[in-house]
């Protein structure tokens, strides 16, 4: 898998040796492909319609197009589209190549990187899924300029959350703004991890900072009818982490009123609306659940440091507030 840094116009000469590309696109992003020569299939992109039904639709389309075992899936979109292509392209003929175009930040620094397709079952997230690494994903700054301050902020949660991770100098530069050498610096801390761990067994879980909480917000505010987005919850999700770690004795003294600060700065919501006790089933549902009810959780121990710790979630007694 590798990232380039290129412009929409370029993707056509960088696949011009592929025998046959497909291109699934996010019907709001239509501007982005449509000088792209090659077939095209619309999706509409929401947690509600990543279903394995949405999929399947993906797969009879490529399969009334003609594609054959060369072909090639370009997926155009957020997260959530290149999530349900990739899955697709995953699952058509037992597997095909696909690449990702990703065009929202959150889907540049995260979603699109490191070879994680699926699609959600009854509500909970990623439920079905597979590992397939994309051949390219395109890194493009201008595919953000018609992105809402919403879902910039969304994307910039997940680049917090990956600074937090790996590098605490990126995370105190991502808080005075947000550059295209940053963007490509969270994708390359990223793709190093999935390199060392491409299947999640051991240190890719790391990356699960702030979404074990943050799954768990988004399944009840699925329940309720709440508009709550992924980067959104994922923002409460690293600060409900950093409390727990401190309750632990494992995040550096302050670091939960650190952390929020900086993420108010940021514009970004750091209060969950949901009794921590409303959490708990969701989390032990959660398709990263360990056996015997235990859940692995990524703890903060500053930025730039993370470390692992198990226990079973109806076990949490912290101050959320």
């Amino acid at each position: 898998m590798t990232e380039e840094l290129i412009q929409p116009a370029d993707v056509v000469a960088c696949l011009a040796r592929e025998p046959e590309v497909f291109v699934v696109f996010d019907q709001h992003v239509e501007w982005v492909v449509k000088d792209l020569p090659w077939p095209k299939h619309p999706i509409y992109t929401s947690e509600a319609l990543k279903t394995l039904s949405t999929a399947e639709d993906i797969c009879r389309w490529l399969m009334e197009a003609g594609a054959s075992r060369s072909a090639l899936v370009l997926a155009v979109g957020g997260g959530i589209t290149t999530d349900i292509a990739g899955f697709a392209a995953g699952i058509y003929k037992r597997g095909i190549r696909y690449a990702n175009l990703p065009t929202t930040l959150l889907s540049q620094v995260d979603a699109a990187i490191g070879g994680k397709t699926g699609v959600n079952l009854d509500g909970y997230k990623n439920m079905l899924g597979v590992f397939r690494m994309p051949e390219v994903t395109f890194l493009c700054a201008d595919v953000l300029r018609t992105l809402p301050r919403r879902e910039f902020l969304s994307g910039l949660a997940e680049l917090l959350k990956t600074f937090l991770i790996g590098d605490a100098g990126a995370y105190r530069q991502a808080l005075k703004g947000v550059t295209q050498e940053l963007i490509a610096r969270a994708a390359e801390i990223k793709a190093d991890i999935v390199a060392q761990d491409p299947e999640e067994h051991g240190i890719r879980a790391k990356l699960n900072l702030g979404h074990t909480f943050g799954h768990a917000i988004e399944h009840e505010a699925r329940l309720r009818g709440d508009d709550i987005s992924h980067g959104e919850a994922v923002a409460m999700g690293i600060i409900l982490a950093a409390r727990l770690s401190e309750a632990l004795g494992i995040g550096e003294k302050g670091l939960a009123q650190q952390l929020e600060a900086d993420f108010q700065a940021a514009g970004l919501p750091t209060r969950c609306p949901y009794p921590l006790a409303t959490l708990k089933e969701a989390m032990g549902k959660d398709k990263k659940a360990l056996g015997g009810g235990k859940v692995k959780f990524v703890l903060p121990v500053k930025p730039g440091e993370v470390v692992f710790h198990e226990m079973n979630p109806y076990d949490l007694h912290f101050d959320t507030e």
